[in-house]
């Protein structure tokens, strides 16, 4: 079979490869998967850059942490069905087959496109859990920072929901007309507008109630400023690949948190309830077309230099898929 591999952590578009395997075989509680579409997202490519929570295993190791294709073989003690297709996870998506732990499939309704259901898991699940967690209600204020990417669709959708007011930060306005009509409420560019005053502005004083930041470093910084009395930040990301500096005397006297949030780490803590409830929602709301995943471009496994690199391009509307 088909896959990518690569031997070294560096820069994906310098190092992944194309390789012929073995057909994989499932062991007992696993499944094999003919994959259909796995997306590119940033924790893949923190992962090949071995600056993620999971780290890969050498001499090679497979990349792509999930997808959506149909199950063609049964490990041991499995009590489900060849043909079913599945949303997966697990190390190795970016490939013709793939094995998944029976637990980290979900059936796809028939009503959802492979597109859709190729991203069911880390962005939309990362989204609700990470919009519960925020403790935000109805009429509130929510600030994330990278507001452009797939997941910060996801979140303005959710909001808008759920009657969230939200505020996002752009670098350029290209994207603002289609996050507003996604339902975002108000956008800030930090190339040239001062965060913390527009925030203040726009919430009449009272500051957001917790901001979601993916990119740390100097925007995470100013981000802590845009902090209400009591607020919290959540860190799911480091896309500037610096660390922020926090404002002790800020923290002390708003009284605020910060704090980390990796999805891996919830499913292991979440209740058995809250994880039904946020499948049940992720579910059901890409299903009915109630939140939209779009996808810019689809590459086959030959082609994931390209596909790599398209999925780093700024000013992208939609995910890039690897179709193998």
């Amino acid at each position: 079979m088909k896959t990518i591999l690569f031997e070294t952590p560096g820069k994906p578009t310098e190092i992944l490869q194309t390789a012929d395997r073995p057909m994989p075989e499932p062991g007992p509680g696993e499944v094999r998967i003919r994959v259909i579409a796995s997306p590119i997202n940033p924790s893949d490519v923190m992962f090949v850059q071995n600056l993620y929570g999971i780290r890969p295993k050498f001499p090679s190791s497979p990349a792509g942490f999930e997808g959506v294709g149909v199950i063609d073989a049964l490990g041991e003690g499995v009590q489900l069905q060849t043909g079913m297709r599945v949303s997966f996870t697990g190390i190795g998506a970016w490939s013709e087959y793939a094995i998944a732990n029976h637990r980290a499939l979900i059936p796809v309704p028939d009503a959802m496109t492979d597109d859709v259901a190729a991203q069911l898991f880390v962005n939309p699940f990362t989204a609700f859990a990470m919009v519960q967690e925020s403790g935000v209600q109805p009429g509130g204020w929510l600030m994330l920072t990278a507001c452009g990417s797939a997941f910060g669709k996801m979140v303005i959708q959710l909001c808008k929901q759920k009657g969230i007011q939200t505020i996002g930060t752009v670098r350029r306005d290209d994207l603002n007309d289609e996050l507003k009509a996604l339902g975002l409420t108000e956008v800030i560019n930090t190339e040239n507008e001062n965060m913390a005053a527009r925030v203040k502005e726009i919430t009449g004083g009272k500051g957001a109630e917790c901001v979601l930041d993916a990119v740390g470093g100097h925007t995470a910084s100013e981000a802590l400023k845009c902090l209400g009395k009591g607020g919290t930040m959540l860190i799911y990301g480091l896309l500037s690949l610096q660390d922020p500096s926090l404002n002790a005397g800020l923290m002390i006297f708003r009284e605020l948190t910060v704090r980390g949030f990796w999805l891996t780490d919830w499913m292991r803590r979440a209740t058995p309830e809250a994880r039904k409830e946020v499948s049940q929602n992720v579910i059901s709301m890409l299903a009915s077309g109630q939140i939209q995943l779009p996808v810019e471009a689809s590459y086959n496994l030959d082609q994931i230099t390209e596909a790599v690199a398209h999925s780093e391009r700024p000013g992208r509307w939609g995910k890039i898929l690897v179709k193998p």
